[in-house]
């Protein structure tokens, strides 16, 4: 939280509201958890069944669709464009007006992504070909990675009901459900590979089948928690309605905006179809870099956003940038750590996890290399959801855009020139650097449109995190040394080796705060005795 927790600042309205975005981000963030694990138990599962195969190539390629739609509407721009302005609706309006407005978007959503559905799944074959030119020299695989593309491709029209039904119950400060609907998605896939891949000519058409499905299921887990509040979806078919057309006007930059990590991911994703095996290293180190981005990241973003939008509406300007110093503080008290964390464990996570069936130890190494490069932006991934929220709260998606745009075009051109000495590593490397100028760029301009943040306390936060990293670095290190990582089998022991040097690491970085009396594990402390009294008081 913002330096106030002991020192004179911000009125009590402001420490409300920044612990009730760290109460949100807590429950978000549970949720998030489960949904990783289930997801990262998926990942273990597609490494151990296809390995880095022309199969899983062919897919992770394929699949990079969806889940750039999946990045972009679940954890993105639907939210970001569609949040400020309902929540201006429900804060200053009727509840009738809100949820015309709700039902008015619904309608309109769902009938042009069915025609978006529709002519996508006609035009794979050119998307496919774009999308993976290295495939155009083996026609088989061109052809795998278009049918995979054509079955995943209405998980577009389901996942952004799903982002639509997300943002109106985060509006109302509803996060459970909609965080918790992306386990229902990890769910299906997996039962997807074990119940209907064996039954397939092709076992890889199951796991897209099981994409699909997932998609669906995380709309329909919302809709009871819309019908409680009153304001489940109706048929109202008015694209000419004020709200509307205002979510039009500011979901179209930002997409450009929100996307432009995803972008960057599906530039490299392009390029390495070059290379045997990369798209599937870049996938799995990315998907790394994603558990602790998702369950602390964007739970914070998300929980933050509907804050922010409120100050806004309000007018109250220096409780936005309280809320928004809180926000940097809390992304650099998490990511730094995880970051250095990542790096220094890189290789005996990706063997403990991966390194099965007929994942191979060359797999390993590619895939460990991966991870470093992008855990080097892993911070800026972070806070970059932060800064780009704040800006969507004032309702200005067009700053956004632009910087995007050229963090976009940083990113290809540091991929052409990476990509010769580095291959794989290099595309990956080259993401980070691009989200670093993105957020970097933004930042900047943010401290001048709320007139000046307090970039002592940021300062001051970040020296505490580097102090406190030190004993985890030197629990890493050693950790990451042991000649167990080189040995066959002993899956146990590293099992259990890997988990102790995380605690120690964990207890190590907690406890130095401790000792600085850091305002930012206090927070958190004062987070975690609410919680438990609450429940006590329940019991």
């Amino acid at each position: 939280m913002a330096d106030s927790v002991t020192l004179p600042g911000p009125a009590a309205g402001v420490q409300d509201e920044n612990h009730a975005v760290a109460e949100a981000a807590g429950l978000i963030g549970a949720a998030t958890f489960s949904s990783r694990l289930l997801g990262f138990l998926r990942d273990m599962v597609l490494a151990r069944l296809f390995g880095a195969t022309a199969a899983a190539d062919a897919f992770f390629v394929a699949y990079r669709i969806p889940n750039l739609l999946r990045e972009l509407f679940a954890e993105g721009s639907m939210s970001s464009a569609f949040i400020p302005v309902f929540t201006e609706y429900h804060t200053l309006r009727a509840r009738r007006d809100a949820w015309e407005l709700a039902s008015a978007v619904f309608t309109t959503l769902l009938s042009i992504l069915t025609g978006v559905t529709i002519a996508g799944i006609l035009a794979a074959p050119a998307i496919v070909w774009l999308l993976a030119p290295g495939f155009h020299d083996e026609p088989s695989r061109l052809m795998m990675t278009t049918r995979l593309t054509q079955i995943m491709f209405p998980y577009l029209l389901f996942i952004s009901l799903a982002a639509l039904a997300m943002g109106v119950l985060n509006s109302v400060r509803a996060f459970a459900a909609p965080a918790l609907s992306p386990v229902l998605f990890n769910i299906c896939i997996i039962a997807s590979a074990f119940l209907l891949s064996p039954l397939l000519a092709e076992p890889i058409i199951g796991v897209a089948i099981g994409v699909v499905i997932g998609g669906a299921a995380q709309f329909l887990m919302q809709l009871p928690g819309l019908r409680r509040r009153g304001l489940l979806f109706g048929w109202r078919f008015q694209p000419g309605h004020p709200g509307v057309k205002r979510i039009g006007t500011l979901l179209l930059p930002s997409l450009v905006g929100m996307s432009v990590t995803q972008v960057n991911i599906t530039v490299s994703t392009i390029l390495a179809s070059f290379f045997a095996g990369a798209p599937t290293y870049l996938f799995y180190g990315m998907r790394l870099i994603q558990f602790p981005l998702g369950i602390f990241g964007v739970a914070l973003a998300t929980a933050i956003l509907p804050t922010f939008s409120a100050q806004v509406a309000r007018g109250a300007w220096q409780e936005l940038r309280t809320t928004l110093e809180f926000g940097l503080r809390m992304v650099l008290f998490i990511m730094l750590p995880a970051m250095l964390g990542l790096i220094l464990l890189r290789r005996p996570i990706v063997h403990l996890f991966f390194e099965h069936g007929v994942f191979s130890a060359v797999d390993t190494e590619a895939t460990a290399a991966a991870l470093l490069a992008y855990a080097l932006g892993l911070w800026a991934f972070g806070s970059l959801r932060i800064v780009v929220a704040a800006f969507y709260s004032m309702q200005d998606t067009k700053t956004p855009a632009l910087v995007a745009m050229g963090a976009v075009a940083a990113n290809l051109v540091l991929a052409l020139l990476l990509m010769a000495p580095l291959r794989h590593v290099g595309l990956a490397l080259a993401t980070a650097l691009a989200a670093m100028l993105n957020v970097g760029t933004l930042v900047a301009v943010l401290d001048r449109r709320v007139q000046g943040m307090n970039w002592n306390a940021v300062g001051r936060s970040a020296g505490r995190v580097l102090a406190a990293s030190l004993p985890m670095v030197l629990v890493c290190v050693w950790i990451a040394g042991l000649a167990v990582w080189s040995r066959e089998g002993d899956w146990a022991a590293k099992t259990v080796m890997l988990f102790v040097g995380i605690g120690l690491s964990l207890t190590g970085y907690i406890g130095v705060h401790a000792l600085l009396r850091s305002e930012e594990l206090e927070v958190l402390w004062k987070l975690v005795r609410g919680k438990f009294r609450h429940e006590a008081a329940q019991r």
